[in-house]
């Protein structure tokens, strides 16, 4: 090559690599917004829950491949079946059902609680897979809050032979995850006061429901208070307190279970 071409070149590569700076700076300016965005967006857990992820000398609480277990603490007793594995709402912390998780340990039960990536549950459908493995001779229930109980239902379709109950807080099954067909007990809990599920596709969803399907209302219970982060957008007041519907949510549940020993 000529000295005249290399010379003639050298300023090309020169804004080339700029150019790549500049857009590689901009890429992370824009990583840096989103991220700052999605921590404004994302439902954290209440001071109560982030005490109830502590262990003591009747719960034991660590953490796994897919997220986090609670157990009793005591090994003389077995484990009460079935299991639970539980997927958060959408854009919610899962430590944010801490406290529900503890009370069902507390009862007898291990309780799985799966991390989403993106705090998203279409993003980990089969995160279930990995609390199975752990004891997979034993019997499991799975279910979950608003966004986490449509994906919880779709595992559970996909999974008929491993899932021995679903249960549904403030969520429904579409046709992805109808269990219309299913012989195992299922129970859909919702509230009065929730202003963030949508009603209609939750009348809908009844037809992918089986007839055996359990149905509460929790009168005075809201959206945000099937977890425990504070308020939620588009969300009413509850016109009882948290500690109230967690209570109905979790004796409701263990009765619903009861059907399952």
């Amino acid at each position: 090559m000529s000295e005249r071409a290399k010379a003639l070149q050298q300023p090309k590569q020169g804004r080339a690599k700029k150019v790549w700076i500049w857009s590689l700076g901009v890429l992370l300016v824009l990583i840096l917004i989103l991220a700052i965005v999605y921590q404004t967006i994302l439902y954290k857990p209440s001071s109560e829950a982030k005490t109830a992820m502590t262990s003591d000398e009747t719960v034991t609480v660590s953490v796994g491949q897919a997220g986090y277990r609670f157990e009793p603490a005591s090994s003389d007793a077995a484990v009460l079946q079935p299991n639970v594995i539980f997927y958060p709402g959408g854009l919610v912390d899962p430590k944010s059902y801490a406290p529900f998780a503890r009370e069902l340990a507390e009862a007898g039960h291990r309780v799985y609680i799966a991390t989403m990536p993106f705090n998203l549950a279409f993003m980990g459908q089969n995160k279930a897979d990995a609390f199975i493995s752990e004891h997979p001779e034993e019997s499991y229930v799975i279910g979950g809050h608003s966004l986490g109980g449509v994906f919880a239902s779709r595992y559970a379709a996909e999974h008929l032979d491993q899932i021995d109950g679903v249960f549904f807080l403030a969520a429904y099954a579409e046709e992805a995850g109808s269990l219309a067909d299913v012989q195992f007990p299922v129970l859909q809990m919702t509230a009065t006061k929730d202003g963030v599920l949508n009603r209609e596709e939750w009348g809908k969803g009844k037809r992918y429901m089986p007839n055996q399907t359990e149905y509460i209302t929790i009168e005075g219970g809201n959206h945000a208070q099937f977890g425990s982060y504070g308020s939620q957008k588009g969300d009413n007041a509850a016109t009882i307190t948290l500690e109230e519907q967690q209570k109905q949510v979790i004796s409701g549940l263990l009765e619903w279970m009861k059907k399952l020993l």
